[in-house]
């Protein structure tokens, strides 16, 4: 204890044991890391077992959360594609003068050797039978069957279907015909000599009036001219993606028959022509005034310029009342 006090007074009063204090804390840090060691070694073995694990749990929550965005984003780009084709539809709705609406694909015909789609359009959303029906690049078919919710389409280049179109360059008036394969139409009772070329742009003519003209239907791309042959082989493909528009457009003009329309236009005409023999003349007289025989019998006078013509004063209730004398001329 002596001894103990005695370095403790030394060393707070003098610097002699600063060098010993030194060395004795070299000595002591080897034993201090090697009764460490043991506790060292636990924990690093700990924590690398720990973080082992962590980086696993980690590991699977991050490749969740890949696989939700990678989810998410393919939803995004559905959906972008999906606003792409509706913004599409709007535009070229825009330019339709006639009164249109959306339908969706909802189911296509199985049999191959026909091109029938179904739309979520029926008879309860006005749909009606020959109605025109497009895409966002024209034309694709027309109703032929009506549900009460659903609607058949027959596309352009089903087999049994024609559509009269004409060139858009030069007017020229042909008949498209569906060939079976959703990327060919073929024309018809083309004359060889007939000016088409490649590259033409084909719309609808509205001969039938079934379609609305100017709509485009296909464009030309190949013309084969065989001088043995009367008609040329003229091939287009369809403008409309018949095998891949999900969305469309159902176009509402007039619903009445050619045989209907050309009665009412006869009907109108009628009317109009009775409307013109009943109007009067360019004298101003009313045509319903019938005159009297008293007066019938003698032409009135004319009236000077300047002055008007006296009327009779016979009324239509005094049938046998005489009639008047013809009024003087005033002197001017």
């Amino acid at each position: 204890m002596v001894l103990s006090v005695a370095l403790m007074v030394v060393d707070a009063r003098f610097d002699v044991l600063k060098p010993v204090r030194s060395q004795m804390g070299l000595v002591l840090m080897e034993s201090y890391w090697i009764t460490d060691l043991p506790q060292r070694m636990w924990q690093g073995v700990a924590g690398q077992f720990g973080s082992r694990t962590e980086l696993i749990a980690e590991n699977e929550k991050l490749k969740t959360e890949a696989l939700l965005l990678q989810g998410r984003l393919q939803k995004l780009a559905a959906l972008t594609e999906q606003n792409v084709r509706l913004r599409e539809l709007l535009n070229s709705s825009a330019l339709v003068n006639e009164k249109v609406e959306v339908a969706e694909l909802i189911g296509v015909d199985p049999n191959p050797f026909t091109h029938r789609i179904l739309i979520n359009k029926g008879e309860r959303d006005g749909v009606f039978l020959g109605q025109p029906v497009l895409d966002a690049r024209g034309l694709m078919g027309q109703v032929v069957e009506l549900m009460p919710y659903t609607s058949r389409v027959l596309l352009l280049t089903d087999t049994t279907h024609s559509i009269p179109v004409q060139v858009n360059r030069n007017g020229l008036r042909a008949i498209a015909s569906g060939t079976g394969n959703p990327e060919r139409l073929e024309l018809r009772h083309v004359a060889d000599t007939a000016d088409i070329k490649e590259g033409d742009l084909l719309v609808s003519s509205g001969m039938g009036q079934r379609f609305p003209a100017g709509y485009p239907v296909a464009t030309v791309n190949e013309v084969i001219h065989d001088s043995g042959q009367p008609f040329a082989i003229v091939r287009a493909i369809p403008t409309a993606a018949l095998n891949r528009s999900r969305y469309m457009l159902l176009v509402f003009s007039d619903r009445r028959s050619p045989e209907q329309r050309a009665t009412d236009a006869a009907l109108a005409q009628e009317e109009a022509d009775r409307k013109g023999e009943a109007q009067p003349g360019s004298t101003g007289e009313p045509a319903a005034t019938a005159p009297a025989p008293a007066q019938s019998a003698r032409p009135a006078t004319p009236a000077p310029a300047g002055q008007t013509q006296a009327t009779p004063a016979a009324t239509p209730s005094s049938p046998a009342a005489t009639p008047a004398a013809p009024a003087q001329p005033r002197r001017q």
